[in-house]
């Protein structure tokens, strides 16, 4: 695999990008994080596919979302418990993307919450990825 740092931003979309940044924590705490499969246009598949993971002392922690088959053993209570934290105080986790691509400003300044606000069947997944 071959990775390359983009010169110059914004860039006109994020497809097959992956995003280091910081990310703030719902108690306020920024931390890098690592935020790919964004789709500049389109909030809603950020919702459900926007990937996540987090640095803390040295290791990354990959989040997974609600429906990805290892929920119980990466999701947000794992995530609390690798950065130390209770869960309200890490999520609703703020991702502000806009400054890195042009595109929906709600597809890119995105809140990742404990719970999505609408858990969408297995059908409506695989309609919404096929969009």
């Amino acid at each position: 695999m071959l990775v390359r740092p983009v010169k110059g931003f914004p860039v006109k979309n994020l497809d097959g990008r992956l995003i280091g940044t910081k990310v703030q924590l719902a108690n306020g705490r920024e931390v890098w994080a690592l935020v790919g499969n964004v789709d500049a246009q389109r909030p809603t598949q950020n919702e459900h596919f926007l990937t996540l993971s987090i640095e803390h002392a040295g290791k990354w922690f990959d989040l997974a979302r609600y429906h990805d088959i290892d929920f119980a053993n990466r999701g947000p209570a794992a995530l609390s418990k690798f950065l130390g934290l209770q869960v309200d105080e890490v999520f609703p986790i703020s991702v502000d993307l806009r400054p890195f691509a042009e595109g929906i400003p709600a597809a890119l300044a995105n809140v990742i919450g404990k719970e999505p606000r609408e858990r969408l069947s297995e059908a409506e997944l695989i309609a919404l990825s096929l969009q």
